[in-house]
């Protein structure tokens, strides 16, 4: 894993970059966030194929407790992916719901990402 760290107008981001999935359960992504925030980035940017596949199916509540984290926390996060895959009423609805809220961000490019936080 690799982060790429981005800085506008004095805010630190940082760009996880990996071939692999780094989040597999909620405790891997709150040792992401502890390990970032620790680092001073309170903004985050991570892809989606980093992410295990079961958070996109909200029923087993990974997605929630992940998410809590950041929001607890205070850590702005978005996800770059392409969600159309997902064959979900309920994630789009919750991808649209997140994207209202501004603290959780999907995102379809790490540009949008980058501007979105």
């Amino acid at each position: 894993m690799k982060i790429k760290s981005h800085h506008i107008n004095d805010e630190k981001i940082a760009e996880v970059i990996s071939e692999e999935t780094i989040i597999n359960k909620a405790e891997d992504g709150l040792d992401l966030l502890g390990n970032l925030y620790y680092q001073g980035f309170d903004k985050i940017v991570i892809n989606e194929k980093n992410i295990t596949s079961k958070f996109f199916s909200l029923n087993n509540g990974i997605a929630g407790e992940i998410l809590q984290k950041f929001s607890n926390y205070r850590v702005r996060l978005a996800i770059v992916g392409d969600f159309s895959k997902f064959n979900s009423k309920s994630l789009t609805d919750f991808i649209y719901e997140s994207n209202k809220a501004k603290n959780i961000n999907f995102v379809s490019s790490t540009k949008e990402a980058i501007n979105v936080l």
